[in-house]
């Protein structure tokens, strides 16, 4: 997402931060974004993102499409109101945990809101499926999903309704499916790592999608709600419900050490084998004329949650500390006293070099409560203008994951932050 020339101070800012919440909100990533003012809690597990938050996702999101684009998948946009009569089909109408039912009030018809999309799907790529050469495609959305959660927790990564991306995959056999399903792998280690987690990727019951083993991608945090045993050097990980293994035994992948812990469940990929193939009836012609099934996979990413995950392992005692990759602005820029014109004058040359800035433009507040709401909100770099520095023809340039600050000249502060926000 490009955020070239958007023009933003905090006078103007539609949200304002905040020094206290309610008791009933536990995890630190929902402290700090209600406190930061990123989400609004509307009732349980519902939400409304705001600017700064919106900002976060859309740039999560960004990352998300580069990446499904580079395995050449197509990006489509799904209703979320589903006909009954596909859950019925797929015999998970009343066999699906948290599927919300509606009632039409013109006729008995009823819907179910679309906690994941394989009734929609399936019937769609059959409708344009007919020989081999149309295989393989895969095809994503990013869309809202919705699961009547029993008890939502933790802000935004456990809520009833939440933005999710969700790719399916269709194949001739299984050997083509195999090799796609290692090269999602891949690419979701690649949005995860942008996004400034390190996921384990965690071998995991099926569920009600598949009888065969699914792999979850795990941020190690303890606001997680699964116990894992992880390596402790590579990806490999287990979740606790199936594994065998325990702490201190030796990684199946690299012999290394095995750990426990807590972690936040960010993606995961099925494979669905025939599953859904069969029941909405779905074929292709092979090249010997012959009727055959497509086998496939599904592949989904929790971009709202992320959000929340991305925090719970960024963070501080002072607050949020955005990776460059989805910070809502690269800048957070700070006018002490009498320094107006020259801050003013820096803000602009930032907007002309297409620097994201978050400008502190307040009269009202000390310099203590702008220092404050800087670590608070965390963009990776704060500048700050003070009649003291302009003293020096510089101003004052820490990183929010540093504790050091240094003085940057005027003339060379532009393409310094050009060369940092890289």
């Amino acid at each position: 997402m490009e955020n070239k020339k958007i023009k933003m101070k905090t006078t103007q800012l539609f949200t304002a931060t905040s020094k206290t919440i309610g008791d009933e909100i536990k995890s630190k990533s929902h402290q700090l974004l209600v406190r930061g003012g990123f989400i609004n809690q509307e009732m349980a597990g519902i939400y409304t993102i705001l600017p700064l938050g919106f900002k976060v996702l859309l740039k999560i999101e960004d990352t998300v499409r580069k990446e499904m684009d580079l395995i050449g998948a197509q990006e489509v946009l799904m209703p979320a109101l589903h006909p009954k009569e596909r859950w019925i089909q797929s015999e998970r109408w009343d066999n699906f945990d948290g599927l919300f039912k509606l009632k039409s009030q013109w006729g008995n018809v009823e819907y179910a809101l679309g906690p994941t999309h394989e009734e929609i799907i399936f019937p769609l790529v059959g409708k344009f499926l007919s020989s081999y050469k149309d295989l393989p495609v895969s095809v994503y959305q990013i869309q809202s999903k919705f699961r009547d959660e029993k008890r939502p927790k933790s802000g935004i990564i456990r809520g009833r309704e939440f933005r999710m991306k969700d790719m399916y995959s269709f194949h001739e056999n299984q050997e083509d499916l195999s090799l796609y399903y290692e090269k999602v792998k891949k690419s979701y280690l690649n949005i995860f790592k942008t996004c400034g987690i390190q996921a384990k990727i965690t071998k995991a019951s099926g569920g009600t999608f598949t009888k065969k083993y699914s792999h979850e991608f795990m941020a190690i945090s303890d606001a997680g709600e699964d116990l894992i045993f992880a390596c402790e050097k590579c990806f490999y990980a287990e979740n606790s419900e199936i594994s065998n293994l325990k702490e201190n035994s030796l990684c199946p992948e690299c012999k290394n050490k095995i750990i426990s812990c807590k972690a936040i469940e960010i993606g995961n990929i099925f494979d669905l084998g025939q599953k859904f193939s069969k029941d909405f009836d779905i074929f292709y012609t092979d090249k010997n004329g012959d009727k055959k099934m497509p086998v496939s996979g599904c592949y989904g990413i929790g971009t709202s949650r992320l959000i929340g995950a991305i925090v719970e392992v960024n963070n501080d005692d002072k607050g949020i500390i955005w990776p460059k990759s989805v910070a809502p602005f690269q800048v957070y820029l700070i006018g002490l006293n009498k320094t107006k014109k020259e801050t003013d004058k820096i803000y602009q040359s930032f907007l002309e070099n297409n620097i994201e800035v978050l400008y502190d433009d307040r009269q009202d507040k000390t310099a203590g409560e702008k220092f404050a709401d800087s670590d608070l909100i965390g963009l990776p770099f704060r500048i700050v203008v003070s009649e003291k520095t302009l003293e020096k023809q510089s101003v004052e340039f820490k990183k929010r994951k540093s504790k050091q600050t240094e003085l940057i000249a005027l003339k060379n502060l532009t393409e310094r932050i050009k060369n940092e926000v890289k």
